[in-house]
């Protein structure tokens, strides 16, 4: 959804890479470029102002005459500036002193609140609660039933005495709704309220009736984040009629401009809490200012990657693969590499998982058209295994690779190109555990792999002998001491210093065949 605010912001800031001083010019052209890219991701005009205002301010301070790399400093301060408009500090729900908690939500038709009421009611689970779904939605057609679908699709209890369709009463649904969850020890309660296609005072009498019977302890607006400048004027009258206390995003995976999710918390003064980002019941999480702004300016999320990895991975499950590695690259089986595949599938989207990482902006286009099936046709071919040869890979002649080719509809070279390419990560994982680094780098701190190397060179060093040849031997020193040069202005990762351009970034052959 950001990506061209994304795009426009990392071409502003490398305008000011490698000056050392930054001129009162250079600091309007700058708020002049962030300034367009705002405007042009659809924000709200009144945001950009106050925006533009505070970066200008800052900038022209001795937090940026003064740092040592100006360009870094502005860097820093419109990150600052941007989790500031996003709302600061994550904005947890509050929850009732005395069970249960009441979650009201509310909104206009197709903002996705049916759907994400069963994503909150999933999500609460996995965090320990035990939620109840409200079908309060008595108007829309097959609302109800719908409801009924997403709640056993999440795995969670809903309470709909009424079919809808037109029929029922919303409000006396919502109040008998708190005594059912009493006696059956739901400690959450999650209201779906009906929408409309636009603003009416029907809507808003209804959503204020059914938020006075119930008193919830949450009442939270979702929006659709796809309606860019109408999603801030929507927020507006919803907080004037009925009042709200948090903001839901939904659809935030589209291809918006992502002006709402810059404006809202802003405008209304309320924070955006949660933020739903594809059509699975999984993807909704907990939205994080500080982390949504890092990911605009191209510097990734690892905190919600390595929280991802934490949800699906389990720790006794990491450390008995390490210990197999440990004890010989054999241990490792194509069995166990499915299951590591697997596990990382859970996660979600590879291209999402690798928009995550620091720097995968330049390669956006790449992951762009990654192909997610790449991994299901992999396991199809180790699924068309037996089990002896899965255990051992060895055994796989040209006649087995055939009938494995054509279990799994793929060609013969596909099945082999496999095979090796597991051959040479369990070399590497097993050398990994070891602590042995990476093959064919450099020994990395903590990891050991440089060790035997200098052994190596030092063993070839004291064997190796200066020509009796005073013109041959002055060639030699000349060529050691060109060696010596080079390996002073590069770095450990032996990449010119600076590190390379994310331009002419080249994928390991590894990874090549993921990219469309």
């Amino acid at each position: 959804m950001f990506d061209t605010l994304s795009d426009r912001l990392a071409s502003t800031f490398k305008n000011l890479r490698g000056k050392g001083r930054l001129s009162e010019a250079d600091i309007d052209a700058t708020a002049r470029e962030i300034r367009i890219a705002l405007l042009e991701a659809d924000v709200a005009l009144p945001v950009v102002r106050a925006f533009i205002k505070q970066v200008k301010d800052r900038a022209t301070g001795s937090e940026v005459s003064q740092a040592l790399n100006p360009a870094q400093q502005v860097i820093k301060i419109v990150n600052e500036e941007l989790i500031g408009i996003l709302g600061g500090e994550t904005r947890r729900l509050r929850f009732a002193k005395t069970p249960p908690t009441v979650i009201m939500l509310a909104g206009l038709q197709g903002a996705g609140k049916t759907t994400l009421a069963g994503k909150l009611g999933r999500w609460l689970k996995a965090q320990g609660h035990a939620p109840l779904l409200v079908a309060c939605d008595l108007q829309r057609p097959n609302a109800v039933n719908q409801l009924s679908v997403v709640a056993e699709r999440a795995g969670v209890a809903i309470y709909a005495p009424e079919p809808g369709n037109g029929t029922g009463d919303p409000v006396k649904v919502a109040k008998d709704s708190i005594e059912f969850a009493r006696g059956k020890q739901h400690d959450v309660v999650i209201v779906d309220t009906a929408g409309r296609l636009g603003i009416d005072q029907e809507l808003m009498q209804q959503a204020a009736d059914i938020r006075d019977a119930v008193s919830p302890d949450e009442i939270l607006f979702i929006v659709d984040a796809m309606i860019g400048q109408d999603a801030v004027n929507t927020a507006e009258a919803f907080r004037d009629g009925v009042g709200f206390d948090g903001v839901v995003l939904s659809k935030l995976d589209g291809d918006a401009r992502g002006g709402a999710a810059l404006s809202i918390a802003h405008v209304t003064g309320k924070q955006i809490m949660f933020a739903s980002n594809g059509e699975k019941l999984d993807d909704f999480d907990a939205f994080h200012p500080d982390r949504m702004a890092s990911r605009i300016l191209g510097m990734g999320d690892m905190l919600s990657l390595i929280e991802k990895a934490e949800q699906t991975f389990s720790q006794a499950e990491a450390e008995k693969m390490a210990a197999k590695l440990q004890k010989g690259p054999k241990e490792f089986t194509l069995d166990d590499f499915l299951a590591q595949m697997e596990q990382v599938r859970k996660m979600g989207s590879i291209s999402k998982l690798l928009g995550m990482l620091p720097g995968m902006g330049q390669m956006k286009d790449q992951i762009n058209n990654l192909d997610e099936r790449e991994v299901d046709r992999t396991a199809a071919i180790i699924k068309s295994m037996t089990p002896a040869e899965r255990q051992e890979p060895t055994i796989i002649n040209g006649s087995r690779r055939a009938r494995i080719a054509k279990g799994s509809g793929v060609d013969v070279s596909t099945v082999k190109n496999l095979v090796e390419r597991f051959f040479e990560a369990r070399k590497m994982m097993s050398r990994m555990a070891q602590g042995g680094g990476m093959p064919g780098m450099p020994g990395m701190p903590g990891m050991g792999g440089g060790a035997s190397r200098k052994k190596k060179q030092v063993k070839q060093a004291k064997g190796k002998r200066k020509s009796g040849n005073p013109m041959k031997r002055k060639a030699e020193e000349q060529a050691a001491a060109a060696r010596r040069e080079a390996a002073e202005a590069g770095n450990p990762l032996g990449l010119p210093q600076g590190g390379q351009d994310p331009q002419n970034f080249e994928l390991p052959e590894e990874f090549k065949k993921f990219m469309g």
